[in-house]
């Protein structure tokens, strides 16, 4: 495309961003920085972090046990690789049985201080939390001894089973544009809620963000059962019903969306939240979708210098053309 008809355009490039009245929505997991959470790794964590919290506030230890505990985990995972499962357990076991005899120290050290007790109160409950939890329990677990808001959440992939961290949702624009497709709303949803009953609160909040009512919005099966206020403008995958015309079009559109998550995760940070608590996920899935628009703003804007430069280049070497057969 040319400078002048770039510029004369009657329908410019940003005019799909301004009025995103059809979009596509559709949630992914936000890892967070941690390792795969063995039973042995969690256990040696504990005890890491009570014994590092001990040492900040001057509680002497009987016994740290992070040599025995850093051995113990070492031979339970060489256990467990051998398929030597009654000495895995027994290496589990005596895990236990250490940290269980550190909390105990621990609370004897700090009793009768108020504000030892109150700073230890949570890393102690959540120390209890890892020595009592299983391997196949049901109800809530604790994935992480320092970030203790990881969840454990499938999305049904072949290559990773569970991923740990947070569900977020991501709204983009449905139409192909020259620009790109922005992404108009990023938010953490802690709990992992199904994707259905989230729907109504993201289209909610893509509204009042772009100050734009939606007029219909492209999901996946996932999001089947969903409770928005409008049902009808809500297309979904493989839906056969009311789909023809425009709305066809639309609907094979809803998968270009899996490319932009794919860019945040790969560009930015969607694919490792490296930020603390909850506030910090949320934080950081909405900085991603802002770095994406970002980076689409900044690739138009070069190709549009890219285009001044080259017509100047070639009036200024007409010019020269021009003098030199003069």
């Amino acid at each position: 495309m040319s400078l002048p008809s770039l510029v004369n355009s009657q329908k410019p490039a940003y005019t799909f961003f301004l009025t995103p009245s059809r979009v596509t929505v559709d949630t992914t997991v936000q890892p967070k920085a941690i390792t795969f959470p063995t039973d042995a790794k969690l256990l040696q964590a504990a005890i890491r972090g009570l014994c590092r919290l001990a040492k900040k506030h001057g509680v002497r230890l009987r016994q740290s046990y992070l040599r025995v505990a850093k051995h113990a985990a070492m031979m339970a995972g060489r256990y467990a690789h051998a398929k030597q499962f009654n000495r895995y357990r027994r290496q589990l076991q005596l895990l236990r049985t250490r940290i269980g005899r550190l909390v105990r120290d621990i609370g004897r050290k700090i009793a009768g201080h108020a504000d030892l007790e109150a700073v230890f109160a949570w890393p102690l409950s959540r120390a209890n939390q890892i020595r009592s939890q299983q391997q196949r329990q049901r109800g809530w677990k604790l994935y992480s001894f320092h970030a203790p808001e990881v969840e454990c959440i499938g999305k049904g992939k072949a290559s990773a089973p569970y991923e740990f961290g947070v569900k977020v949702a991501i709204v983009t624009t449905n139409a192909r544009a020259p620009g790109g497709q922005f992404v108009l709303h990023a938010s953490a949803l802690p709990g992992n809620p199904y994707d259905g009953h989230t729907l109504a609160g993201v289209i909610a909040a893509t509204e009042r963000l772009t100050g734009c009512t939606i007029e219909r919005g492209y999901v996946d099966k996932g999001f089947r059962g969903h409770d928005t206020p409008n049902p009808r403008r809500i297309f979904i995958s493989g839906q056969k019903r009311g789909v023809f015309g425009v709305i066809k079009r639309e609907l094979r559109r809803r998968s270009a969306i899996e490319a932009v998550i794919g860019h945040m995760k790969t560009d930015g940070h969607l694919g490792r939240c490296h930020l603390k608590g909850r506030a910090g996920d949320a934080a950081n899935a909405l900085l991603t979708a802002v770095g994406y628009n970002f980076r689409l703003v900044l690739a138009w804007l070069r190709a549009l210098l890219r285009l001044i430069l080259v017509a100047f280049l070639s009036a200024f070497a007409g010019q020269q053309a021009f003098k030199s057969a003069s």
